[in-house]
């Protein structure tokens, strides 16, 4: 299988391409000099000179604070930037297309989360990425990832809140995860994630020196507003890779 990993200088990509799971494939992992997403003519040109069988698409602008200032942009690069490589994917009959989304596309209020509960993004970035997930839609085999992870090595703050829940990942495991999906049949929505956690409690396990705190004493000192609780009911997933 010759898979194109979109974002592969990210978190999500680097964990892709040190997988043990993908030494099977062959992954094509353009930097953004070799393949714009945004510019059409440029996913074109490197669709053509390339095999692809299945697209993992990681690729996005996520920074939240930078979504909130800037909407257009957010949407160029989550929405039309899907757009384009889902142009070029729909050529190829039956070509699997793994679209990587966020948990935030629920109200983020009181979770967990079902697939088929009320889609309301909590901020412009989930706005832009839940725009993508409906242009993976018109691609029959497609995967919608909606998920959050980070990296149990590098926890860059010292407190946590205890009434923030969420189901976050590390991001080995959403990687494994996503391979596994790429080779799998399921279409459609699928949560990605761990059981209802606090952020305390989860940073915790990797981080025992962090310190508690309130959601709300926490977001004095953030840019945007944070998530409440947007935890995933994941038994779908569960369902999937086989577990109880």
């Amino acid at each position: 299988m010759h898979v194109l990993i979109t974002g592969a200088s990210g978190k999500l990509g680097k964990a892709l391409l040190t997988s043990p799971k993908i030494k099977s494939k062959t992954c094509f992992s353009p930097s953004h000099a070799e393949m714009d997403i945004t510019v059409q003519k440029s996913v074109k040109q490197y669709f053509d000179s390339h095999q692809i069988d299945a697209v993992i698409h990681c690729a996005a602008m996520t920074n939240m604070p930078e979504c909130e200032k800037n909407p257009p942009g957010a949407m160029n690069v989550n929405m039309i930037g899907t757009f384009h490589l889902v142009q070029e994917a729909a050529k190829t009959p039956n070509m699997r297309f793994i679209y990587v989304s966020t948990d935030y596309v629920y109200p983020c209020v009181a979770g967990p989360y079902k697939e088929s509960d009320t889609v309301s993004p909590f901020n412009v970035y989930a706005q832009s990425k839940f725009a993508g997930e409906d242009v993976v839609r018109n691609i029959p085999n497609y995967c919608i990832v909606r998920t959050s992870f980070f990296n149990p090595k590098n926890i860059p703050f010292d407190i946590a809140p205890t009434d923030a829940f969420c189901s976050k990942i590390p991001v080995e495991e959403l990687a494994e995860g996503t391979l596994r999906l790429l080779d799998g049949n399921f279409v459609g929505v699928v949560n990605v994630g761990q059981e209802r956690i606090s952020f305390y409690d989860l940073y915790k396990r990797y981080k025992p020196s962090i310190q508690p705190t309130t959601l709300e004493e926490m977001s004095r000192n953030l840019p945007i507003k944070r998530a409440k609780d947007s935890s995933l009911d994941v038994n779908l997933w569960k369902r999937i890779r086989g577990g109880s």
